[in-house]
């Protein structure tokens, strides 16, 4: 049984729209066999889902929207003829956009998200005619913005200082933090680069209640135009654990987060759809919950915890059983810009 397969000269898959995307074709075969043309097809589209979940009854019978193309193209890497027994490779190369060419669409950057995706794909196909079954195979690759559209100068975070308190909290909380009270305070940067971790600090200045974790949650805001309605949904991409137990009052904690490359990239606002980002700090309290199940035993779910995030889609505009919640954990959300530099 023969096999294709791709290869790509960059092991990390990242290109920019202005270079050629190189690379192999690789077939294995125990025999020889002919074709009737090997040819080769790079897509790229913005695709947009609209979930049940964020939007109304209506909204939901559209499911998926129209995608939007980015990029269309295709080109014959050999005419008819044979592939010999054993190993073939066959080299390739295709610009994505020549100099001055108008293009479908704007190069968006690759993103995987919940209800959008940018991605970028190459194709290759092998055809056999009616007797034979054609060969295919596919490959993702990665875009990245074009040197000429990155910003020249490196971008100095912008840190905001932000204050967590009883009085900041739009939910009931548990009678001992709402008579004792508490107060986190801190700085974050709210516009960086994606190439640099997110910094900032924080301190325990007091809290009544002893506190089991902070946690700096790192949330997707993906909105898609529908007809005259935009529909937005938020979700958690992925949390920084930035103190575990009750910490040191008065002691300045360093918040160190590394973004992950694929489900993340620069600010869009699109007329269509736009992909923005949001940091929380969360600060969740001990309470009998967070006893009842050992932390030690990974393999077992803790109630405290899945209880907090249920609250935390909630409060996201996401409600799930607010009334098994126990009102244990105090967050504060912040707007976050990410662009890519030089």
């Amino acid at each position: 049984m023969s096999t294709m397969e791709l290869k790509l000269s960059r092991s990390n898959r990242i290109y920019r729209p202005s270079e050629p995307v190189e690379g192999k074709i690789v077939i294995k075969s125990p025999s020889s066999f002919s074709h009737y043309g090997i040819r080769l097809t790079a897509n790229g589209s913005v695709n947009l889902q609209v979930r049940g979940g964020s939007a109304g009854v209506i909204e939901s019978f559209y499911g998926v929207v129209k995608p939007i193309s980015i990029l269309n193209k295709s080109l014959e890497i050999r005419p008819a003829g044979k592939i010999g027994s054993g190993t073939t490779e066959i080299p390739f190369s295709i610009i994505l956009k020549q100099p001055g060419e108008e293009n479908l669409e704007r190069f968006y950057e690759t993103f995987h998200g919940t209800n959008i995706n940018i991605q970028y794909l190459i194709t290759v196909d092998v055809a056999r005619g009616y007797l034979h079954k054609s060969k295919s195979t596919t490959l993702e690759f990665i875009i990245e913005s074009d040197k000429d559209a990155l910003l020249d100068r490196p971008v100095s975070p912008e840190m905001v200082i932000f204050y967590v308190t009883q009085d900041t909290q739009r939910h009931p909380l548990l009678p001992e933090l709402k008579s004792g009270g508490f107060r986190v305070t801190g700085r974050l940067s709210t516009q960086c680069s994606l190439l640099d971790p997110i910094g900032g600090e924080l301190t325990v200045e007091t809290s009544a209640v002893p506190i089991h974790s902070i946690d700096i949650h790192l949330l997707r805001v993906e909105s898609i135009l529908l007809g005259e309605k935009i529909v937005t949904e938020t979700s958690l991409i992925q949390t920084t654990q930035i103190a575990d137990g009750d910490v040191c009052h008065n002691r300045t904690l360093p918040i160190y987060v590394i973004l992950p490359r694929l489900l993340t990239c620069p600010t869009i606002l699109a007329g269509p759809f736009s992909i923005e980002f949001k940091l929380s700090i969360v600060v969740s309290f001990k309470s009998e919950l967070s006893k009842l199940q050992k932390k030690s035993d990974p393999r077992t779910p803790r109630l405290w915890v899945s209880i907090g995030f249920i609250y935390f889609t909630e409060a996201l505009g996401l409600p799930h059983l607010k009334c098994l919640i126990k009102f244990q954990l105090a967050m504060e959300t912040l707007p976050l810009e990410l662009v890519r530099a030089r």
